[in-house]
C-alpha cells in the first residue's frame, strides 16, 4: 500500500465550495469555490510546505530559544527552526490525525488527535478539529487538558488567502491598531508599534504592491476580517475570526502567490511572557474558530 505524503484525503463539498482535509496534521490541503482557489493548496503527491493549511497546537508562531518557565519548572523544546534557534508552530503539524465522525454529512468532518507529553511540553491534550461548509468554511479547534497538571496553551492556523494571481496586484484590507515588530535575524519580538499612517495601514483597502509583511497584529476590536481582492476580476477571499492576534505573511516562501492570514490566540513568545497565554487546568477546554469565504 502506498501512502500519500499528506496521509488520508477527506473531501467535503457544499454551497459551491470544495475542501480537502488531510490526516497529516489534520490540515487543509485546499479550498475552492466554483473551482476558483479561495485558499492556496498543494498537490496530492506533495507534503505541506511553508505551513500551508496547517494547525498550530499547542502554540502558534515562535518561542525564542525554545526555552520557557511554567509554574516554576524550566522547559526546553526541540529547536524546530534551527536557523533562527526557535521552536516554531507547535507540536502537531506532522502528527497523524484520525477522522472521528461517521462521514455521513458531505459538508462536515471532525478529526481528533491525542497529544502526549514530550520534552519541553510534559502535558496531555485531546485535540479536535471541526470542519463545516455552508456559506464558506468554518474551522473550530478545541483542546482539552486530559492530564493531571495545568498546561500552557495557544492555538493558531496557517491558511493562505488566494485569488489566483500574484498578491502584489491585489487589494488588501484589514484593520488593526498595533503591529509587533520583530528582529530581522531571529524574528524575536521587539515591541508594539502603531499601525495607523504606516506602510502597514490597509484599513481603507489598497494594493499591496512590493510591501513585505511577516508580523503579528493586535488591537483587532473583536471579530475581524482580512480580505484579498483581485481588482480586475473582482474575485475575493476573506478570513474572519475573533482571536486577539493574527499574523500576516506576504508569502515570499510561496512566491507571493498568496497571503498567509494566521489567527492566533496569543503572540510569539507567549510561553515566555505569558501575554494572552491560555492556562488549561485539568479537565478544562478551550475553543477557537475561524471562517473563510468569498
Amino acid at each position: 500500500m502506498n501512502v500519500l505524503p499528506s496521509g488520508e484525503q477527506w473531501v467535503l463539498r457544499g454551497g459551491g465550495y470544495e475542501a480537502t482535509v488531510v490526516s497529516v496534521g489534520g490540515g487543509l490541503r485546499g479550498l475552492t469555490y466554483d473551482d476558483r482557489p479561495v485558499l492556496l493548496g498543494y498537490g496530492e503527491d506533495e507534503a505541506a510546505h511553508a505551513g500551508i493549511g496547517q494547525h498550530l497546537f499547542p502554540w502558534p508562531n515562535r518561542i525564542t530559544d525554545g526555552k520557557y518557565t511554567f509554574e516554576g519548572a524550566e522547559q526546553q523544546l526541540y529547536l524546530t527552526e534551527p536557523a533562527r534557534q526557535n521552536a516554531i508552530h507547535g507540536l502537531t503539524r506532522w502528527a497523524n490525525w484520525l477522522r472521528v465522525d461517521d462521514g455521513s454529512d458531505p459538508t462536515a468532518l471532525v478529526a481528533g488527535h491525542r497529544l502526549h507529553g514530550q520534552p519541553g511540553y510534559p502535558h496531555q491534550l485531546d485535540l479536535r478539529l471541526d470542519y463545516r461548509l455552508a456559506d464558506g468554511l468554518t474551522v473550530t479547534a478545541t483542546a482539552t487538558n486530559i492530564g493531571r497538571s495545568a498546561a500552557p496553551y495557544g492555538y493558531g492556523a496557517h491558511p493562505y488567502l488566494s485569488v489566483g494571481r500574484s498578491i502584489d496586484d491585489c487589494v488588501l484590507e484589514f484593520t488593526a491598531s498595533q503591529r509587533l515588530e520583530v528582529s530581522a535575524d531571529r524574528m524575536q519580538p521587539v515591541g508594539l508599534t502603531p499601525v495607523a499612517g504606516s506602510e502597514y495601514d490597509f484599513s481603507g483597502g489598497r494594493v499591496i504592491g512590493a510591501t513585505s509583511i511577516d508580523n503579528a497584529f493586535t488591537g483587532l476590536d473583536g471579530t475581524w476580517t482580512v480580505s484579498l481582492t483581485d481588482p480586475d476580476s473582482g474575485a475575493r477571499s476573506a478570513l474572519t475570526s475573533d482571536t486577539p492576534w493574527m499574523q500576516l505573511f506576504t508569502g515570499e516562501a510561496v512566491g507571493r502567490t498568496a497571503l498567509a492570514v494566521e489567527p492566533m490566540t496569543c503572540p510569539p513568545d507567549a510561553f515566555i511572557t505569558g501575554q494572552d497565554l491560555v492556562v488549561l487546568k485539568p479537565g478544562e477546554s478551550h475553543t477557537t474558530s475561524f471562517s473563510v469565504a468569498v
